[in-house]
This record gives C-alpha cells, structure tokens and sequence, in this order.
C-alpha cells in the first residue's frame, strides 16, 4: 500500500508540473501573438495611411502605391539595449539624401547583444528649427542594407527616457523607410557611420518595389 501511495503522489506531481509547463507556454504563446497581431495592424494602418493621406508621399498618386513590403514579426528583434547617456555631448552633422545637410546633437548611446556581436547606435537630438526640433533621431543601416533592404538606411522611433534611465528598447520590426526611399521629393538624413552594424537586421521594412 506504501508503494502504491507513493507511486500515486509521483503521477500527481508529475501531472501538475505538466499542467504548469503547458499553461506557461499557452501564455507565452498568447503573448507573441498579440504581438505578432500588434505588429501587423500597425502595417496595416500605415499602409492605409500611404494610400489615403494628403501628407503620404504618394499623395496625388494613390493608384501607384502598391503597398509596403516587410519581414515577418520576429521578437528577436525587439531588444532591450542599455542606454548610456553622452556626458560631453558634440554637434553632429549628417549629410541627407539630396546632397544637403542636418544638424543633430549627440544624445546617448544604446548598447546591445544580438548574432554574437557587441553592437551600439548612436541616438541624436534634432536641432535644426522646425516642429521636429527637440525630438530624438535614429537612422541605421545594416547588412541587409542596398540589398533587401533600403540603401540609404533606415529609422527607428525612439522617444526620450526620464533622466537616469539605464535601458530603451529598440524594435527592429518596427524599422521602416525615410520616404526619400518612394520619391526624391524629400530630403533624408543618412545614417552615421557608427551607425552600420555589421551584422543584418531581418526586421522591418523592405525595399519598396514599385508597380
């Protein structure tokens, strides 16, 4: 009898803890596909936005839009990097697509681990005049870079941080294309060079092909 107790507590236990694993997993499932479905209507809208807006640079045009082209949502790519603020902070300029210029100032550095290597980008301040002034810019280019993806490289959003904060977190697979990248009617800055990581960033927005 003490042997069949003890084999009944064993079953019990064994049963519980696969209970456990399975209704982690169901959650963590559920979780990657509410960001999954995050991602995707959030492509949707923009690609609405591109058709339907006065401010899309298809605007005038929508018949020839034919739609934005994406990597498949990979939370491999929504990454909590640590941020570093810059101390003695310097004027950056970055020359833009039409052969002009932006200024930016230094703001912090984001550190991260992705295949392997140490990578870090480079966060600045916008300062040249204008309703942008203030914000933070991001502009990367990656392996992937004049091949699936945009040449010119391309931007992250990122938002300022209360003062003190040790982490942001960049998703990659909100990455998307300056609009220099559908018509030349715009100026764009590019990428600084500390700015091309050597490694490739399957995430975000493709090329755009037109029809």
């Amino acid at each position: 009898r003490r042997i069949n107790t003890m084999k009944s507590k064993h079953v019990l236990i064994i049963v519980l803890l696969g209970a456990v694993c399975i209704f982690y997993f169901t959650l963590q499932g559920g979780q990657s596909q509410e960001y999954v479905k995050e991602i995707i209507r959030e492509r949707e809208e923009k690609d609405h936005y591109m058709r339907t807006s006065r401010e899309s640079p298809f605007a005038g045009e929508p018949e020839s839009f034919s739609g934005l082209i994406y990597y498949p949502p990979d939370e491999k790519y929504r990454i909590i990097a640590d941020l570093k603020a810059v101390e003695n902070k310097n004027m950056v300029t970055l020359g833009t697509s039409d052969g002009k210029e932006q200024r930016f100032m230094e703001y912090a550095i984001a550190e991260f681990d992705l295949d392997n290597r140490k990578n870090r980008l480079l966060i600045l301040e916008v300062m040249d005049m204008g309703p942008a002034k203030g914000t933070l810019f991001l502009a990367f280019g990656d392996k992937t870079s004049a091949g699936e993806t945009y040449g010119g490289g391309r931007y992250l959003d990122v938002k300022k941080l209360p003062k003190g904060s040790k982490t942001i977190t960049l998703d990659f697979n909100k990455a998307y294309n300056p609009y220099c990248a559908y018509t030349d009617k715009y100026s764009c800055p590019l990428p600084p060079p500390q700015n091309l990581l050597e490694i490739a960033i399957n995430a975000g927005e493709k090329v755009y092909t037109a029809k």
